[in-house]
């Protein structure tokens, strides 16, 4: 590609004649020279191509951009593209590119760079609507048309007293269909829903909360006082959420959070996020090699005892994923409090010895067949053997329920992330003690006999 295209390293006129897509893959291709094409576009071309780069790339653009581009470039970003990409540099990098912040930027990023890691302010739009209830409906609308420069937020006006404190809001529509001359406080509704708006400090999940029971697309938030400090959109919270979605996924799955797409990922990079883990893991696993040297010798006199080890050990972990996977998605949601894990527990109980029990009576109903068909001889004891798998598959089942449900709760308990407790982690813990479980129920059932 760049010998495709050699010109357009030192022709402007060239550079700003593509398409963002042409650009785009130019610059992907090019890494090594994407700042000095990207030093050659103009300035609202360049906003639209740096939202969409990569943010290794838009990391390298911003560093060896010139000072004037680069003060051109901050102060002419979007207040959140601007806030995720200052919040994701590392310190030294981020005070170095605050100070080509013009003041009212500068203070607005310093604020949401001091509000919770979570909460709703890192990603809070200031661009709202906001009048006086004096007002009369033909100032609202001359107001609108004279000072509005961002049109994506004209969808509710937010009425506000002298110290701006919210009272209301009222959608735009109502404004075009009375009498000019109407006082503002006449359209006021005295039934107006506090539960619509969000705090300063709410978390993510709570705006997707309101957001979801309120039914509208963008919400006011408000200080302890009151006082209305911006909006936040629905289109936010739902790439909020997607993100979110994507790093308990890859957390579930045994590994580190990956903060870019698959394929940009560098290899020793992507190498070292799973290797953490999977160390971890194998050292957990190097448990169950210490269990089954512990019950060698039950494995040498009942050589048909190790046949059903993979059988008894998997359904454990399977379940214990499965209600890991299941308690995490509802705490997520909100649905499941940590102050519910008894009601939780009890739950997974039930379910634990039902589920053990309908897998217990298939391995049972199993040995039976498979014994009387001819198909494997389970030798004079094979009655025994049946009900060592069935006891042993209820245990197990029901301890990997109960090791998976309770587990999310734990780590929350300790301010930690439940989706850190991931399948992989929860079966390698089923996996110790569910070999604890089969070898003792074996051994109390077959004590005398082949034991």
């Amino acid at each position: 590609m760049l010998n495709e295209d050699q010109d357009y390293l030192n022709n402007d006129k060239f550079i700003n004649s593509q398409t963002v897509s042409r650009l785009i893959q130019i610059i992907h291709n090019n890494p090594n020279h994407a700042v000095k094409i990207f030093s050659l576009l103009e300035l609202c071309k360049a906003i639209s191509i740096f939202n969409i780069l990569d943010f290794s790339i838009k990391k390298k653009i911003i560093t060896g951009l010139s000072s004037i581009k680069k003060i051109d470039l901050l102060n002419n970003l979007s207040e959140y593209d601007r806030l995720y990409l200052l919040k994701n540099l590392p310190k030294d990098l981020l005070k170095d590119l605050i100070k080509y912040l013009n003041i009212e930027e500068k203070c607005k990023i310093l604020a949401s760079l001091g509000y919770p890691r979570n909460s709703v302010s890192r990603f809070m739009i200031p661009y709202y609507l906001a009048v006086q209830k004096t007002w009369s409906v033909q100032e609202v609308l001359d107001h609108i048309r004279k000072e509005v420069k961002n049109s994506d937020f004209i969808e509710i006006i937010y009425i506000i007293d002298e110290k701006g404190k919210l009272i209301d809001d009222i959608k735009i529509r109502e404004f075009l269909l009375v009498d000019p001359n109407t006082k503002i406080y006449d359209l006021i509704d005295e039934k107006y829903k506090y539960t619509e708006v969000l705090n300063v400090t709410d978390t993510e999940e709570d705006a997707n909360k309101i957001f979801t029971m309120s039914n509208r697309i963008t919400l006011p938030v408000i200080d302890d006082q009151n006082i209305l400090l911006g909006i936040v959109t629905i289109d936010d919270i739902l790439w909020v959420l997607n993100e979110n979605y994507r790093e308990d996924i890859q957390k579930i799955g045994g590994m580190e959070v990956l903060n870019q797409s698959y394929l940009n990922v560098p290899l020793y990079k992507l190498i070292k996020k799973r290797a953490g883990w999977l160390i971890l893991l194998f050292i957990g696993e190097m448990l169950t090699t210490t269990v089954m040297q512990k019950f060698s010798s039950f494995i040498e006199q009942a050589i048909v005892l190790a046949l059903f080890i993979p059988l008894v050990v998997s359904s454990g972990g399977n379940s214990g994923s499965q209600a890991a996977s299941l308690i995490i998605q509802a705490m997520s949601l909100g649905e499941v409090k940590i102050k519910d894990w008894w009601i939780v527990m009890r739950r997974e109980i039930i379910c634990g010895f039902f589920l053990g029990g309908i897998l217990g009576l298939t391995g049972f109903i199993r040995v039976i067949a498979w014994h009387k068909i001819n198909l494997f001889n389970y030798g004079n004891h094979w009655l025994l053997v049946g009900f060592s798998v069935f006891f042993s598959l209820i245990g197990v089942v029901l301890w990997g329920t109960l090791s998976g449900s309770m587990l999310p709760f734990i780590i929350k308990k300790f301010r930690g992330d439940p989706a850190s407790s991931s399948a992989p982690f929860v079966a390698t813990l089923v996996d110790v003690f569910g070999l604890m479980i089969y070898f003792s129920i074996s051994y109390l059932l077959l004590h005398g006999t082949l034991l």
